[in-house]
């Protein structure tokens, strides 16, 4: 048997790739179903946009057990491509650190990635991550070591081609010392090109990117009234760490709390809280936006509506008045006619009433002829006046990306996400609506 398929045997091996190849793309396709995989628009340069992106992982174990998986919207770009990430532990920092890592992965690897297909990434020659402790006995490394080590090939490879995904960054050390140290890995970071996303409690960090023009500040919300992370990211403004409050959430004794407060300088107490309470007054600001968006929304639906039924009615009556007239019109012309009709005597010759009837048809012709004239010079007097000058809102550019904004007055800017029919998809904030492309303003890109 073995000699006689032996002369298929080019043939057979060509068989195997074929069917290596198929059972890798119905793998791809398999995955891709299950954790609502797409594929976004790709990019030629480094950077990404990612629109409600999911961690696959954390939405397959959530789908199974019943709970929501919050997306995340997130952007690096030449303008904007460090990102350091902030909050209290717990919050979401190193799932969102993750999910940018695992997606850019799973892109450069040939399979969809979960999340919106408006969503775009380009491409990077190297995916430079520091997650996790990898301490290790063998080698006698310690956690820091370990990082100290990684940092240094970092700095060996990185460039405007690199993605770095450092997580905790500058931990293992004395916080002052270490916080020092940490600060000048990421202005050195910063300064070879790199893109990346840090996740870090040192203020200093933290500073440092407020400071840095093509650096962001980024944080996780933290809801203070239930004292529960809300899981979502918000881009512009660092982070509390929320320390006393998740250890009250963990069940910490309140003294032992306030005992730790008064061991700390003044300042920095005073400095937390007020983080903590910006982040309370956005978050309430958030919903306050959300709810006005929608009610404006709701109003210029029903404004629309309104319109539209009145321009209804004004078409209708317009359209009796136009009957009636016209009715009105044969009318006195039936009469007219009737008129004729009893003048007209078989025998003899109505020179008369023929006369009569020529001089009516002839007026009838003249009014005709004047009604035609006046309209035509109407519409001629329309066209020459000048054209009122209206505002520019530029429909024309807008495009998913888009930076746009509501035509009645509306201040808040949102971001076009989806484009279909005439009509946009647009983030404001945390809140999607789908709007008419008429009723908006182009912005910026």
């Amino acid at each position: 048997l073995t000699q006689g398929i032996r002369k298929h045997l080019p043939l057979i091996k060509a068989y195997q790739i074929l069917l290596v190849e198929l059972d890798w793309i119905r793998a791809k396709v398999q995955l891709a179903q299950e954790i609502g995989g797409d594929l976004p628009g790709l990019r030629t340069e480094s950077g990404f946009h990612l629109i409600q992106a999911y961690h696959p992982l954390l939405y397959l174990q959530n789908e199974k057990a019943g709970m929501n998986t919050e997306p995340q919207t997130i952007a690096l770009h030449p303008k904007g491509r460090m990102l350091v990430i902030s909050g209290p532990n717990a919050g979401g920092k190193s799932i969102t650190l993750k999910t940018v890592g695992l997606l850019q992965a799973m892109l450069q690897s040939g399979l969809m990635v979960p999340a919106h297909p408006n969503s775009e990434m380009g491409f990077f020659d190297a995916l430079l991550t520091d997650i996790g402790d990898n301490q290790s006995i063998e080698n006698q490394l310690s956690t820091y070591s370990y990082r100290l080590n990684r940092m240094k090939g970092f700095l060996e490879v990185a460039n405007g081609r690199a993605l770095l995904l450092l997580d905790e960054f500058g931990t293992g050390s004395d916080p002052e010392l270490g916080g020092a140290l940490a600060e000048v890995f990421f202005e050195e970071l910063y300064h070879r090109g790199c893109f990346g996303v840090i996740t870090t409690h040192y203020a200093n960090i933290k500073s440092r990117a407020a400071q840095l023009p093509e650096a962001l500040n980024g944080s996780m919300r933290f809801d203070r009234e239930s004292l529960e992370p809300l899981f979502k990211l918000d881009i512009g403004t660092p982070g509390s760490s929320f320390t006393f409050e998740v250890a009250t959430i963990n069940g910490i004794d309140d003294d032992l709390i306030n005992r730790a407060k008064g061991k700390l300088d003044g300042r920095k107490v005073r400095l937390d809280e007020l983080i903590g309470e910006l982040q309370k007054e956005k978050n309430t600001l958030s919903k306050i936006t959300d709810r006005n968006l929608r009610k404006e929304l709701e109003n210029d639906q029903l404004r629309f509506q309104l319109d539209s039924n009145q321009a209804h009615l004004d078409e209708r009556s317009i359209h009796q008045q136009t009957v009636a007239e016209e009715q009105n019109a044969a009318l006195n012309r039936g009469r007219r006619l009737l008129q004729f009709v009893d003048r007209y005597q078989a025998e003899s010759k109505n020179k008369e009433l023929f006369e009569d009837v020529r001089k009516y048809l002839a007026m009838e012709r003249s009014k005709l002829d004047s009604a035609a004239k006046d309209t035509l010079a109407k519409r001629k007097a329309s066209a020459a006046r000048a054209p009122k000058k209206r505002p520019k809102h530029f429909v024309d550019r807008i495009q998913v990306g888009s930076i746009v904004r509501l035509r009645n007055g509306g201040k808040d800017r949102g971001e076009v996400i989806e484009l279909n029919q005439g009509h946009a998809l647009v983030l404001f904030g945390s809140f999607r609506t789908r709007v008419e492309l008429e009723k908006l303003t182009w912005v910026a890109h």
